[in-house]
């Protein structure tokens, strides 16, 4: 026995030598890992691991009014709410301040509940708070998915790396707090209005087939815009270089209109007119009215571009245009507001217009017809004739409908108009000229449900700067949406064809003219 007690102690006095010489101070400091390091070990298990939660289980399908999205957060280092939403691409809202983002992806707009606000216009005045309802609920629902995601996600990842359960339990803790302290700085720095999208309502009419045909511009529609303006420039130049027609020399006492009509909320349309204002050195743009399409407070952002274009920017309103959207107007820089027969002074020319009668998206009101429309056209030339007695004669005279324009006859040189998207230049009897623009937005985003897309058009007008009377105009039509066709035509009215001189300008100091003919030009996308 006392053999086997002297056996152990030897023993376990090796054993401890062998310790102390293989596990001592040195080798801890060499094998076991800083607390620092450990702490940003975790740290990074986590949030790797509650991100891998979030992209696998942390998405939410909810309807937003009339469209149905897909809901998910995202780390951000700013915050905010990204919405992607066809076809006007992606749209960043500062919603909110917190190291996550909530990310919401339109999938589509559903039909019937589209189709609904559509035909009751009405219920688009609570839209804003019925989408802020829908968010809040889905946003709540996000939030306890994304809880369980997290947890989850960093649970399991700290068990593989870990392989020690306490290790992964303080890994889902973890990231329960991190996402709770997020949410809680979200919560606190919550926006709600700043979830809508502006221009929402402009696309409800699109339903359905805007998410389907549409797509193949969309992911873009930024960039396709910009060169699209570009492509206006583009052509002119090769209209200029592979013309063989009669050539004029541009005349500075020229004053060029720009007219625009029926934009119809298309976003392209800003940039177009943009580039045609420096290329053609436009002195003023006049707008017959139908920018907008529902005529709603959320489409007004869509307006704040005009103020930047160039020119002066004389404005009547359409039947698609509410009194709403034209008091928005009327508070923008560079604007000119014309209704009732209100005349005023642009860029040495006297213009006086009238508003559309009608309202035509407010399906609460019976449509008057052309009956209102005759009234208005009425009302304007009694104001042209005061104009005329005042000394202050007018020299061009601006209606959305061509019916009330007709009824100008007589009263003034020139009288503009739009609402049938389709151009055409008419000499009434008692000598005024008719000039009505097609689309200048190319029908808005709803002309993408027709088998090809409606064209954009718009004009521009030479006015002598002596008389102030028309002396040639210029007629641009381009492809529709996705389209990259191009046309730049010249026309004379029947007193300035070949024969009779006059000074014709050009759109740039070398650019030709022709006395009727046009020139389609296709150049290859880029």
């Amino acid at each position: 026995m006392a053999a086997r007690a002297a056996l152990r102690t030897t023993y376990a006095r090796a054993v401890r030598h062998y310790r102390s010489r293989h596990t001592g101070p040195t080798s801890a400091l060499v094998h076991a890992p800083h607390p620092y390091v450990r702490a940003l070990g975790l740290l990074a298990v986590v949030l790797l691991g509650a991100w891998l939660g979030l992209l696998i289980v942390g998405s939410v399908r909810t309807p937003v009014g009339p469209m149905d999205t897909s809901m998910t957060l995202r780390p951000s280092l700013s915050g905010g709410t990204k919405i992607n939403v066809s076809p006007l691409g992606a749209l960043t809202l500062d919603s909110h301040h917190a190291p996550i983002r909530l990310d919401v992806d339109v999938d589509q707009l559903d039909p019937v509940r589209a189709q609904a606000l559509v035909q009751h216009p009405e219920r688009l005045s609570g839209l804003q708070e019925e989408i802020t309802d829908d968010v809040a609920d889905g946003t709540r629902e996000l939030a306890f998915r994304s809880c369980v995601a997290v947890v989850s996600g960093a649970t399991a990842l700290g068990l593989a790396v870990y392989r020690r359960p306490r290790r992964a339990l303080a890994a889902g803790g973890l990231a329960l707090a991190l996402l709770a302290a997020s949410g809680v700085s979200a919560y606190a720095t919550w926006n709600p209005k700043s979830v809508l999208e502006p221009k929402f309502s402009g696309l409800l009419s699109s339903a359905p087939s805007v998410v389907g045909s549409a797509r193949s511009i969309v992911s873009e529609f930024d960039v396709y815009q910009k060169e699209l303006a570009r492509l206006v420039t583009n052509v002119t130049k090769l209209y200029d270089a592979t013309s063989t027609l009669p050539t004029y020399q541009p005349d500075p006492g020229t004053m060029r209109v720009l007219h625009v009509s029926d934009i119809h909320l298309n976003p392209a349309a800003w940039e177009i007119i943009r580039s045609l204002v420096e290329q053609y050195r436009i002195d003023v743009i006049i707008d017959s009215g139908d920018t907008m399409d529902h005529g709603t407070a959320a489409e007004n952002g869509f307006l704040d571009p005009i103020s930047d274009l160039g020119a002066p920017y004389v404005w009547v309103r359409g039947n698609h245009d509410s009194k709403v959207t034209q008091q928005y107007l009327e508070g923008l820089k560079n604007v000119h507001v014309l209704d009732e027969g209100r005349a005023v002074t642009v860029a040495g020319l006297r213009v006086a217009g009238t508003g559309d009668p009608q309202f035509t998206p407010d399906r609460s009101v019976v449509a008057a017809g052309d009956d209102a429309e005759r009234v208005a056209g009425i009302r304007l030339a009694a104001a042209l004739r005061g104009q005329e007695r005042a000394g202050t004669p007018v020299d061009i005279a601006v209606a959305h409908n061509p019916v009330a324009a007709r009824e100008t006859d007589g009263e003034v040189p020139l009288v503009l108009s739009g609402h049938v998207h389709q151009r055409k230049t008419e000499l009434l009897p008692n000598g005024t000229r008719l000039r009505i623009e097609g689309s200048t937005g190319g029908g808005g985003l709803r002309a993408l449900q027709n088998d090809e897309p409606e064209k954009v058009r718009t004009s521009v007008l030479y006015l002598d700067r002596d008389t102030r009377h028309l002396q040639a105009w210029d007629e641009i039509t381009l492809g529709g949406l996705g389209l990259t066709t191009a046309e730049v035509s010249r026309h004379l009215p029947e007193e300035n064809r070949p024969g009779a001189p006059y000074p014709t300008p050009s759109p740039s100091p070398s650019a030709p003219s022709s006395t009727g003919p046009s020139r389609a030009v296709t150049p290859t996308p880029r």
